[in-house]
């Protein structure tokens, strides 16, 4: 999986870009090309805003997300992991 160090966060940067200071968890998103993905990108695309803490996949299937990648997200530091198909 191709997480870099560069986007490691730990929880006080999280809370640090907050506007309150508070906690912002950070969620990674395993999303169906088909289906999650294209209703991902369509909110891009109608500018609906989201949280910058949330960081989308795109995977041809969830079918095929394996439970290596969900462990490995969370010892990269997320703190919650969403998958969508």
């Amino acid at each position: 999986m191709g997480m870099s160090h560069k986007e490691d966060h730990t929880a006080e940067e999280a809370r640090a870009a907050s506007p309150e200071g508070e906690f912002q968890p950070r969620i990674l998103a395993f999303a169906c090309h088909y289906c999650a993905f294209a209703a991902a990108d369509l909110a891009g695309v109608m500018r609906v805003p989201y949280q910058p803490s949330v960081r989308i996949i795109r995977l041809p299937c969830t079918g095929k997300l394996d439970h290596a990648h969900v462990l490995r997200a969370f010892e990269q530091g997320f703190d919650g992991v969403f998958a969508a198909g």
